[in-house]
């Protein structure tokens, strides 16, 4: 009885000890040579080093330059990440579970380096997994990059896995350059516009109120709602034939600061923008007011929108930099929930 005690007490030292040195999962490397650090603990084998990340004793050798000789404590093993062991689209078999695998942020290093690092996983995929947005990076800040797939029978690891992982819909393409990696932003000077006649588009959106259609020194902040906690605008709801005013009525008053920021956008229904060509936007720390450059990348086209104020607290704003009246959406070309723009004030 005394021994197993003794044993009891050393496998649970053991374990301690093992779980202790393995709780760093930082990814080391660049693409597509992307790596775990391990560092080896007493009696372990190479057989049991491999249960630990779903990894191959062969492959974990020669990814670290070493014959499979006798260990030595203390020895440091590169662990390679690879599609059988590493995920960053969701896809694992039915015994297997996701462990976060991270990267700490460096000083000026945004999500577009980040992303092209880490197989140039999409940038909707970073701030999914980590509620944050480019504008919101920190240097030190540890950032999800992707998840090790671990076998949940015989993984130490498998105990603190996610059986499902949520993947934005948009994974799959490279990442976008945001505009807060150059390094200068020009200011554009805009010139005078009218609003085009809006007969001329196939789309009918809602007809606005007649005191919506005053000059903008008598419209009241009610000419457009807040957006509804529930019904947030997804896929489908803007006309891709719209053709809108080109940029907008707040075009012709927009001054840049140089200052800019990039991520994702989401859409609000408004009645304001489609016979006006006022486009308005809601972003958290930026001056009520404020007429902002709204870049889509994708269709290479901008529009300019006055903040009404603070994007609302709600689940559907998780992930998000701002929200754009729907009208705006539909100059910009977005045919989606969710999209990725560059911002310029």
């Amino acid at each position: 009885m005394l021994k197993f005690k003794g044993v009891l007490v050393i496998a649970l030292l053991s374990y301690t000890q093992f779980a202790w040195s393995q709780s760093d999962m930082t990814v080391q490397g660049t693409s597509p040579d992307l790596y775990l650090m391990h560092t080896v603990q007493p009696k372990e084998t190479w057989f049991a080093i491999g249960r630990i990340y779903n990894a191959t004793p062969k492959d974990i050798a020669a990814f670290s330059g070493v014959t499979m000789d006798k260990l030595s404590i203390g020895q440091e093993l590169k662990v390679p990440l690879s599609v059988h062991n590493f995920s960053q689209d969701g896809k694992k078999d039915a015994d297997e579970v996701f462990v976060p695998v991270y990267h700490i942020v460096q000083e000026k290093e945004w999500m577009y380096r980040i992303s092209q690092n880490a197989n140039r996983i999409p940038i909707e995929s970073l701030e999914k997994w980590n509620s944050v947005t480019n504008d919101q990076l920190q240097a030190g800040m540890k950032l999800i990059v992707g998840y090790l797939k671990v076998k949940t029978a015989s993984s130490p690891l498998a105990a603190n896995g996610l059986k499902k992982l949520i993947v934005p819909a948009a994974t799959g393409g490279t990442a976008t350059k945001p505009a807060t990696e150059t390094t200068v932003v020009k200011t554009e000077k805009p010139a005078e516009t009218k609003p085009a006649d809006p007969k001329a588009a196939d789309h009918k959106p809602v007809e606005p109120k007649k005191e919506e259609l005053k000059e903008e020194k008598e419209e009241p902040k009610k000419d457009i709602g807040a957006p509804p906690p529930t019904t947030p605008v997804t896929a489908g709801t803007t006309d891709g034939n719209y053709t809108g005013y080109k940029g907008g009525y707040f075009k012709a008053t927009y001054s840049s600061s140089g200052k800019s920021m990039a991520g994702n956008a989401g859409i609000f229904r408004s009645t304001s923008g489609w016979k006006d060509g006022k486009y308005y936007a809601l972003i958290n720390n930026v001056p009520v007011g404020t007429i902002v450059k709204i870049t889509y990348s994708s269709t290479n086209k901008s529009v300019f929108a006055k903040v009404l104020g603070q994007m609302p607290d709600m689940r559907e704003s998780v992930g998000l930099t701002l929200r754009l009246s729907d009208a705006a959406a539909a100059e910009l070309g977005a045919e989606m929930g969710k999209f990725y723009v560059d911002v310029a004030y």
